[in-house]
C-alpha cells in the first residue's frame, strides 16, 4: 500500500518540523562554516523535488550524485527520494573510465556534480546517451546548469506516496571482477539501520554531534552522517576534504563532536599523530570503526590517548550498515563482536552446514536492511541473496563465547581504507602500462597491520626496475582511482603459474 508515511523522507526529514526542530542545525561544514537547519533541509529537499519534476525527471529514473560532503548533498539526496526519483551517490575518488561505466549502467537521467569534481567526470558526460541534464554546484561550465539556477524557480513539491518495499536509492559496490555493481535499497531499509545499529549499539541521541570521516557515498558514511543523526534530530559536522589525521584532529578540537566514525587506516594514522601532538580535546562519548578489521593495538592505543573505546564493527553495501559489532561495555579488540540486535548471523562451511564453535566459515546475515538486488546482475543477485540470507564473502572464526573473529575473504578481494579492492582491476591497470608485461596483486599488511596492495610485476625487456616504480604508482592512481595504487612494487623475472597459465597468488601471499 502506498503512503507518504512509507517514504523515507517523512521520517528522516519532514517530521522534524512538526516536532519543533526546524531551527536546529542539522549540518555544519567544518571548512566553510556554512550551516543547514532542519527547516532549511526540508525546504531544500522540497525545492529539489520540484526542480526534478519541472526538469522532466520522472519517478524511478536515476539521479547520479557526484557531490562532496557539503550541505547540498542531503538536500539533493532527500529531494530526489521525495519526488520518487532514485538518487545514486557516487564515489568521489574514481577515475573517468569508472564514472563512464556507472553512468551508463545506471542510465542516470540527471547528474549533480560539485564543481571541483567536474574535470574528472566531464569526458564521461560528453557522449553519454542517457543524461538529459547536468547540474553543477559552483561555477557551471558551458552545457551544464548552475545548481542555484536549477532550483531558483522550482515549486516546493510534496512527498510522493510510495510503498515501503519500493526502491529508494542505489549505492555502487565493486565486485570480485572489479566491475561496479548497482545495489538497490528500499525505503524501509534506512529506518531498519537506524532502529538496529543506530539505536541499539551506537545509542544515538538528539544532543549528539556526529563527525564521520567516511563520506556520504559509502553505505557506512551514509548511515553515520545521514541516517543515524536524522533519526533523532542530532547535528552533524561535514568534512568536505580528504580526512587526514591533522585535519580530523583539528576538526575534533574545533567542533567538539560526541560521536566520531572512522576506519582503521585513519585511526592508526591519528594515533601516530597523537603520539607526537597529544589527543584532541572533545567530549567524545563513542567512536566506531568499520570497513576493515580494526587491529587490536590500534584500538588499545586510541583508547589510551582518548579514554574512549572504539566499537569495531562489520557492515556491507548490501546490508547498508553494520550488522556485527562490538558494543559499549562489551569491547574485545581483535574480534568483530556479536550480532547487532535485529540481525541473525550464520557461519557455514563449503556445504552450507553451520560450523561449530572454533570452526571457520563464511558469514551469512539476515536483516531488514538487506538490499533488493544488484541492478542488471541476476546471477550475482541470486548467488548473494539467498532468501532472507545475504552472503558476505567473509570468513570468520566462531569463538566459544559467541564472538566472531575475522579471518579473510573467501576470494582474493581485500579492503584498502575501508573500500573493497579487486586485485584484477589493479593488475589490469598495471598491464596496460607499456613497460609492464605481467602483474599480480595481493594484500600485504603495513606497520599498523592494515592491508594494502602489493604488486609483483614482470617488465618488458630493457625497462629499468628502479626508474619505473614511482611511475607505475602514479599511473594506477590516474587509471582507476587514487586509493587503489600498489604501495609496494616488486619486480620479478616471472610469476608462479599453474599448468594452464593461471597465476598462483597464494604462493605470492606466502612471501608477504
Amino acid at each position: 500500500m502506498q503512503s507518504t508515511q512509507a517514504n523515507a523522507v517523512t521520517y528522516f526529514v519532514d517530521r522534524h518540523i512538526n516536532e519543533g526542530r526546524g531551527e536546529k542545525i542539522a549540518y555544519t561544514e567544518a571548512e566553510t562554516g556554512r550551516t543547514l537547519s532542519y527547516a532549511q533541509m526540508a525546504a531544500g529537499a522540497g525545492t529539489v523535488a520540484g526542480a526534478l519534476t519541472q526538469a522532466g525527471i520522472r519517478p524511478e529514473e536515476r539521479a547520479a550524485i557526484l557531490v562532496l560532503d557539503q550541505i547540498e548533498f542531503p538536500q539533493i539526496f532527500w529531494g530526489a527520494i521525495k519526488a520518487g526519483v532514485v538518487p545514486v551517490p557516487l564515489n568521489t575518488l574514481l577515475a573517468t573510465s569508472v564514472y563512464d561505466v556507472i553512468l551508463r549502467d545506471s542510465r542516470a537521467a540527471i547528474l549533480f556534480v560539485s564543481a571541483p569534481l567536474w574535470e574528472v567526470v566531464a569526458p564521461a558526460v560528453a557522449d553519454n546517451p542517457y543524461l538529459r541534464q547536468v547540474v553543477v554546484i559552483g561555477d557551471a561550465p558551458e552545457g551544464t546548469q548552475d545548481y542555484a539556477a536549477f532550483t531558483a524557480d522550482a515549486p516546493r513539491q510534496d512527498t510522493l506516496p510510495v510503498s515501503s518495499d519500493e526502491v529508494a536509492f542505489w549505492l555502487y559496490s565493486s565486485g570480485s571482477t572489479g566491475q561496479p555493481k548497482g545495489v538497490a535499497h528500499v525505503h524501509s531499509a534506512l529506518r531498519a539501520t537506524a532502529d538496529t545499529y543506530g539505536a541499539e549499539v551506537l545509542g544515538i541521541r538528539e544532543d549528539d554531534v556526529v563527525l564521520s570521516a567516511a563520506k556520504f557515498f559509502f553505505a557506512y558514511g551514509l548511515g553515520n552522517a545521514m541516517t543515524f543523526p536524522l533519526s533523532v534530530g542530532a547535528s552533524t559536522i561535514l568534512f568536505t576534504g580528504r580526512p587526514t589525521p591533522p585535519g580530523m584532529i583539528e576538526t575534533i578540537n574545533t567542533h567538539r563532536p560526541t560521536v566520531f566514525c572512522g576506519v582503521p587506516t585513519l585511526y592508526a594514522a591519528m594515533v601516530a599523530q597523537m603520539n607526537r601532538d597529544g589527543a584532541p580535546d572533545a567530549p567524545l562519548r563513542v567512536c566506531i570503526s568499520a570497513g576493515e578489521a580494526l587491529p587490536e593495538d590500534v584500538g588499545t592505543r586510541w583508547e589510551k590517548h582518548t579514554g574512549v573505546g572504539i566499537l569495531d564493527g562489520v557492515g556491507s553495501t548490501e546490508m547498508l550498515h553494520i550488522f556485527l559489532s562490538n558494543a559499549p561495555g562489551d569491547i574485545v579488540y581483535g574480534t568483530s563482536g556479536r550480532a547487532v540486535p535485529g540481525y541473525a548471523l550464520r557461519l557455514v562451511d563449503e556445504n552450507g552446514e553451520e560450523v561449530a564453535a572454533g570452526g571457520i566459515g563464511e558469514l551469512l546475515v539476515n536483516g531488514a536492511s538487506a538490499a533488493n538486488c544488484y541492478w542488471n546482475q541476476r546471477d550475482k543477485s541470486r548467488s548473494t541473496f539467498e532468501g532472507v540470507w545475504t552472503r558476505t564473502g567473509d570468513k570468520y572464526e566462531k569463538r566459544a563465547d559467541g564472538r566472531l573473529v575475522y579471518c579473510g575473504r573467501t576470494d582474493d578481494m581485500f579492503k584498502v581504507s575501508g573500500i573493497w579492492l579487486s586485485p584484477f582491476e589493479v593488475e589490469g591497470a598495471l598491464v596496460s602500462h607499456p613497460a609492464v608485461l605481467e602483474a599480480a596483486v595481493v594484500a600485504r599488511r603495513d606497520e599498523d597491520g592494515l592491508e594494502k596492495p602489493l604488486a609483483f610485476v614482470v617488465l618488458q625487456s630493457g625497462e629499468d626496475p628502479e626508474a619505473i616504480r614511482d611511475a607505475l604508482k602514479d599511473y594506477v592512481k590516474e587509471k582507476i582511482g587514487k586509493w587503489k595504487y600498489p604501495r609496494w612494487i616488486e619486480v620479478v623475472e616471472e610469476l608462479p603459474k599453474t599448468a594452464t597459465g593461471k597465476i598462483q597468488r597464494f604462493k605470492l601471499r606466502e612471501d608477504c
